[in-house]
């Protein structure tokens, strides 16, 4: 099936960038004592940015998410967000800052309603919900028809789907999507970035983790590569795709990965 020309067409470069809107420098972190998955990574997210992180797995993508999101202690280095710090900070603490975050699994209540999970998204500002839900609706319709439906009964596409507008329901500056088409269809993987685009577009900021290397650059407006927790390369999406040695130590490597998942999802 052909990709829709909204999810591989170029994103578009960012040129008058200013200050970034958030700034990862030297964070090294870890899960356990001693043990540090991350190694002195940096990141700059520019505002109205697109960005995607890639690499082998085992890199440190997810961790450099759950470092950003205050999921993982900070040993050293700072993260910034409009300028102010705000490493060490609890994820509560970041919602109400502007920084939403989808994690790859676990990441609706499967006994509530899609509309209830959408309220817990904005249990900080209850009042705004008919607003936030009108913003909702009109990137995902077809949550707003199913409104009433158990997030329990839904498939894994459509409770990505829901994951992703908890998230935006408190009008974040900066959304971090953790491999958002992890197990899905290829169908449902061209919605998921199409969707994603989308939600950039919308004026929210967004870093995305994934493993579909190649799709991640083509709608990306910069990428980073990472690889034993440190930052292996960086540009543009389609710089990172046209360069002879991402692609011969990571591209290749990379869609084998994928195409093996995908094998083993629709077995």
């Amino acid at each position: 099936m052909a990709s829709s020309p909204e999810a591989t067409g170029g994103a578009p470069a960012v040129l008058d960038r200013g200050e970034p809107l958030l700034r990862a420098a030297d964070l090294v972190a870890g899960y356990l004592p001693g043990v540090n998955i991350l190694n002195n990574c940096d990141l700059d997210l520019y505002p109205g940015e697109l960005i995607g992180i890639i690499g082998p797995n085992g890199a440190g993508k997810s961790t450099l998410l759950k470092a950003l999101f205050g999921l993982v202690n900070i040993r050293s280095g700072s993260v910034t967000l409009e300028g102010q710090e705000i490493g060490g900070l609890k994820p509560n603490a970041l919602v109400g800052k502007g920084v939403g975050f989808v994690p790859q699994t676990n990441n609706v209540f499967p006994s509530l309603t899609i509309e209830e999970n959408l309220q817990m998204g904005l249990y900080l500002r209850p009042k705004a919900f008919a607003e936030r839900f009108a913003f909702i609706a009109d990137i995902f319709p077809n949550l707003a028809e199913r409104r009433r439906q158990r997030a329990g009964s839904l498939s894994g596409g459509e409770r990505q789907m829901v994951a992703m507008a908890r998230a935006l329901m408190m009008e974040p500056s900066v959304l971090l999507l953790d491999e958002p088409s992890a197990g899905l269809s290829p169908v449902r993987q061209d919605e998921t970035f199409i969707r994603t685009r989308r939600i950039n577009k919308a004026g929210v900021s967004v870093i995305m983790v994934e493993q579909n290397a190649r799709r991640c650059l083509q709608i990306c407006d910069r990428g980073y590569v990472l690889d034993q927790g440190r930052n292996a390369y960086t540009g543009s999406g389609r710089e990172l795709m046209n360069d002879p040695k991402v692609i011969e130590l990571y591209l290749g490597t990379l869609a084998t990965d994928v195409e093996d998942a995908a094998h083993e999802n629709h077995a």
